[in-house]
């Protein structure tokens, strides 16, 4: 027992002895390596367009070549929805993200990413239509007949933060009318473009939103359903969607993105072929251009004018609640406005 105290307070006291020395020294007792987590794998978010598989598969070939132009190793997050990808960007499990105008916007304004690119399709609009679909066939096949009578039809939709599935039928043509979305159905189906339109091909809705780009990518990979449907309503021009980057990354980590993007598909001879082919499977997109945060203000004036009308629309207590209601919202645009404006690099 007394030797092992001794041999104990022999360990201790070098111990001590070490400590005093480094201290003298001024070394630091503990050097733990530092991780930072910038510098693993860049994670790449994918907007849900099919399935999670198809999309995933899709996007592949670009993102391989997107890590051998910046040296990182890329890996893929695809998720069957908006909200998934919603979540994912909130719990920082998301580097950089392809996002349409709303997502976009919040992951701008509310989780400091910045935009780097945008979209470019082969009919070289600036932009999209939103659409509703619904079968030739009658009875619900009419406009009309929908407007008058919504409570008979089933609708299929997108999530609230899909742009074309959700915000600008909503803002252009439902409220106008006097419908809400979410409250006048008979019932209501919420899922991809391609799932509201097979919904309504075979019957389990009668009416869907969509958009021009989805619809187009629908005909060609299910011909035989996109026979039995027709457009009976399609929206003013949507912007296209863009790329959004971390902004906790360095500006030239940002720059290489960017000009990798934009240089995608550009070359000639059988490389330029063979990213113009992946483009194509994107979406049927012709490319990237670079774009910041400024092209993201569209998004924000829509998404500004879709709460203003569900605000002048709703049932207030009073009028006093109803304007304070306004103005959170007219601040909150203004605020979107500003961090829009920040186009730094």
């Amino acid at each position: 027992m007394l030797a092992s105290m001794r041999r104990f307070a022999e360990f201790s006291a070098v111990v001590l002895r070490a400590v005093a020395l480094a201290l003298l020294a001024g070394l630091p007792l503990l050097a733990p390596a530092q991780v930072n987590p910038l510098d693993g794998p860049v994670r790449f978010g994918i907007l849900p367009l099919g399935g999670a598989f198809e999309s995933r598969s899709d996007w592949d070939p670009l993102l391989a070549e997107l890590s051998r132009a910046i040296n990182r190793p890329v890996s893929v997050l695809s998720v069957n929805s908006y909200e998934a990808l919603e979540q994912a960007i909130m719990r920082n499990e998301v580097d950089m993200a392809f996002l349409s105008g709303k997502m976009a916007l919040d992951a701008v304004t509310q989780r400091r990413m910045k935009v780097v690119a945008q979209v470019v399709r082969h009919d070289g609009l600036p932009g999209y239509r939103a659409l509703l679909l619904a079968r030739k066939a009658p009875p619900f096949n009419s406009l009309k007949n929908m407007l008058d009578q919504p409570e008979r039809w089933r609708l299929a939709r997108g999530e609230k933060q899909s742009v074309s599935g959700f915000i600008v039928p909503q803002l252009q043509l439902f409220l106008p009318n006097h419908i809400a979305m979410e409250t006048r159905f008979g019932s209501e189906i919420v899922g991809t473009h391609q799932a509201t339109a097979l919904a309504v091909a075979n019957n389990e809705a009668d009416v869907a939103t969509n958009n021009t780009a989805d619809f187009e990518r629908f005909k060609l990979r299910f011909p035989a359903e996109s026979e039995r449907l027709q457009v009976l309503w399609e929206s003013e021009l949507i912007p296209h969607a863009q790329i959004v980057v971390r902004s906790e990354y360095a500006p030239e980590l940002r720059k290489r993105v960017q000009t990798f993007l934009t240089g995608y598909g550009r070359v000639k001879g059988p490389r330029g072929d063979a990213e113009r082919a992946v483009l194509k499977s994107l979406h049927d997109l012709a490319g990237f251009v670079a774009a910041d945060n400024s092209s993201l203000q569209p998004a924000a004036k829509l998404a500004y004018q879709l709460a203003k009308q569900n605000a002048m629309t709703a049932q207030w207590v009073n009028d006093a609640a109803r304007e304070a209601r306004l103005q959170r919202i007219e601040s909150s645009y203004a605020d979107q406005v500003a961090v829009l404006k920040d186009v730094s690099p």
